[in-house]
C-alpha cells in the first residue's frame, strides 16, 4: 500500500490564481493539486489534498492521520497554537510550505508556530514548493520511486 501524504492548505488559498497574483503567482489551487498528484504518483505516494478557511477543520484533518504532511498553513502558521499542537501530537514527517518568502515580508510573518514542529520549511519557491515538499517526504517515508 502506498504511503498517504496529507497536503493541507489554510485560509484564502482557495483564491490562488486571482488573489494578488503578483505576490502569490497565477497557479490555482487546482493546478497545484494536479502537480502534487503527478509528483506523488512518480514517487509511490498517495495524496489527500484539502483546503479550509477554518482552523478547527485543519486541526481535525491533521488528527485523522497520514504517513506524512505537507502543510501550507497560510496565516494560521503565524497565529495558530492549536494547529501547531495538532502537528506535534501526530508525530509524522511534516514539511511546511509558503508560496512567498515569509522572511522578506511583514515582520509578523517572520514567525511560524507550525515551523517549530515541521521537519523542513520551504518558502519562496512558489507553487514548486509543494513539489519539493513531496520529494522530501518521499525520502523520509519511503515512497516506492525514491531517488
Amino acid at each position: 500500500m502506498r504511503p498517504t501524504v496529507l497536503v493541507l492548505n489554510g485560509p484564502n488559498l482557495n483564491l490562488l490564481g486571482r488573489r494578488e497574483p503578483d505576490l502569490y503567482g497565477t497557479a490555482t489551487l487546482a493546478e497545484i493539486e494536479a502537480r502534487c498528484h503527478a509528483v506523488a504518483d512518480r514517487h509511490g505516494l498517495r495524496v489527500d489534498f484539502r483546503q479550509s478557511n477554518h482552523e478547527g477543520v485543519l486541526v481535525d484533518a491533521v488528527q485523522e492521520g497520514a504517513d506524512g504532511i505537507v502543510i501550507n498553513p497560510a496565516a494560521y502558521g503565524h497565529t495558530s497554537v492549536a494547529l501547531r499542537d495538532a502537528l506535534a501530537a501526530v508525530d509524522v514527517p511534516t514539511v511546511e510550505v509558503h508560496l512567498t518568502n515569509i522572511h522578506g515580508r511583514e515582520a509578523f510573518r517572520h514567525t511560524s508556530y507550525t515551523a517549530a514542529v515541521s521537519d523542513a520549511v520551504i518558502c519562496g519557491a512558489g507553487a514548486h514548493g509543494y513539489e519539493l515538499a513531496l520529494l522530501h517526504l518521499a525520502e523520509l517515508i519511503g515512497g516506492e520511486g525514491r531517488g
